[in-house]
């Protein structure tokens, strides 16, 4: 169903609305763009929802119905149905979110439909009911349907137009028939008579009889009815707002952080105050030599390549649940078992390098057939303990510090010096052993006691050594 909101260019004075709605007012809201986008999606699935909704109920009903009328004026009943139906058909092709008149108009004609049938006289009915009977059958339930399948397209303003539109023409047609029909002689006059010394119970059953105060009260509960419904859909809307206001935030997050980090924080009502102390696996990857090819190129051509170049690698973080902690001019440093750490940290350390060098290599061969200079990448990666937590004051950042951070710097260096791709420490490899990893270390060589700036006792490491007959 559609938004009956009043034209927005209309004088403000001529928009005012009861008191009781200003809290409700959504205009504050509708500068997110992506917020109104995501509430128009799923008031769109409504509206497809209702309209479906709608054949389901008039296809029980007519059923229904081939029980409970009377041949032949059933036949009349099932064709309002049909009526009903291809006009749910019309308001689907024409509806859309916000205004639309000719969905407007649909939606009258479906609330004229059911007033007419319900009250209208039957043309091709056998019976020739007194017009008040008409009223008697308790028929006037049928338009809550109609009310009920409103809230599926998630408009308020529809709700509210339905149950003011529906009390209208129900209190119209009342008068109309009151005033244009005429009482069946006689039969007010045998009631009476039958019933004497009961005056209000003959006045109740009279067939001439409208009982106005009955008719009152359906009136006054589907008005109530119907701005209940449509405060609750006006309170869903916000919550559709809300979640997709936190869904954009969640998306904007991830274009600074990690996905994984971005489930951390999305889970928790603080940021990651607290400090922790594990064990975790970092990676730091590097382009040899980027600062000579950068100072003989077009600073376009650079600022491409390094695209190009972080988005392999981001990709492939990602993809093996680790963190990207940040970028580092022309490399990149990322830690696995951040912020909570895993039994395959440092086996999706190694896994991840692998893809890193698959799509490095690929990544050159197109460079190549552009007649551009293929890039070497050097890999460090470390296992160890390090503190995590956040730090800074209003601007957090989420921060990963101590020795195994410097040890895996120092041996992405190393890389240079054993003609490498990858060096990882031992304790790397001893870990990616106990989770089970061996695949991850083929072709892998020892180098022993091997100076490593920053740490006193000379390491072991293993390095993937570079193809002779390759320049990456």
């Amino acid at each position: 169903m559609a938004d009956q909101a009043t034209p927005t260019d209309a004088p403000k004075s001529s928009r005012r609305r009861p008191r009781f709605f200003d809290n409700f007012d959504d205009d504050e809201m509708r500068d997110d763009s992506y917020t109104e986008a995501a509430l128009a999606y799923h008031k769109r699935q409504g509206l497809e929802l209702a309209v479906k909704a709608r054949w389901v109920a008039m296809s029980i009903i007519g059923v229904f119905l081939l029980f409970v009328a009377p041949w032949p004026e059933v036949l009349y009943y099932e064709f309002i149905l049909l009526l009903l139906c291809i006009n749910g058909w019309w308001i689907r092709r024409v509806g859309r979110v916000g205004q639309s008149r000719t969905e407007l108009v649909l939606i009258f004609v479906d609330l004229l439909l059911m007033v007419v049938g319900i009250i209208g006289p039957n043309p091709i009915g056998l019976d020739d009911w007194p017009q008040a009977m008409q009223y008697r059958f308790g028929n006037f339930s049928y338009l809550f349907l109609i009310l009920a399948v409103g809230t599926l397209a998630y408009s308020w303003r529809t709700v509210i137009a339905i149950g003011t539109w529906t009390a209208g023409m129900w209190a119209g047609a009342l008068v109309l028939s009151i005033w244009l029909s005429d009482p069946v002689p006689g039969m007010s006059d045998a009631v009476t008579a039958a019933l004497p010394g009961w005056p209000d119970l003959a006045h109740l059953i009279d067939p001439n009889e409208f009982n106005i105060r009955l008719r009152v009260q359906e009136i006054v509960v589907f008005l109530l009815v119907a701005i209940t419904l449509g405060l609750s859909v006006r309170r869903f809307n916000r919550l559709l707002r809300s979640n997709a206001a936190l869904e954009r935030e969640r998306t904007n997050l991830s274009r600074y952080f990690s996905p994984n980090v971005v489930e951390e924080l999305s889970q928790n009502d603080e940021p990651l105050k607290q400090i922790r102390n594990h064990n975790i696996a970092v990676l730091f990857v590097d382009i040899v030599g980027f600062t000579e090819f950068a100072a003989t190129r077009k600073p376009e051509e650079v600022i491409e390549t390094l695209r190009e170049f972080h988005g392999l690698m981001e990709a492939a973080v990602f993809a093996h649940s680790g963190t990207l902690d940040k970028y580092l001019g022309d490399g990149l440093m990322a830690t696995f078992g951040t912020p909570s750490p895993s039994e395959n940290d440092a086996q999706n350390a190694l896994q991840c390098v692998r893809q890193m060098m698959r799509d490095v290599d690929v990544w050159n061969e197109a460079r190549i057939e552009r007649q551009q200079l293929p890039l070497r990448v050097g890999f460090g990666a470390h296992y160890g303990p390090a503190v995590l937590a956040d730090i800074g004051a209003n601007r957090l950042e989420f921060a990963v510090v101590g020795n195994t951070v410097n040890v895996a710097s120092r041996l992405e260096s190393m890389t240079r010096g054993l003609n490498a791709r990858l060096v990882i420490s031992d304790g790397m490899r001893a870990e990616v052993l106990r989770e089970g990893g061996d695949e991850c270390l083929d072709g892998l060589q020892k180098f022993t006691d091997q100076d490593v700036r920053g740490v006193a006792e000379k390491l072991t490491v293993w390095a993937f050594e570079r193809p002779k007959d390759h320049n990456a």
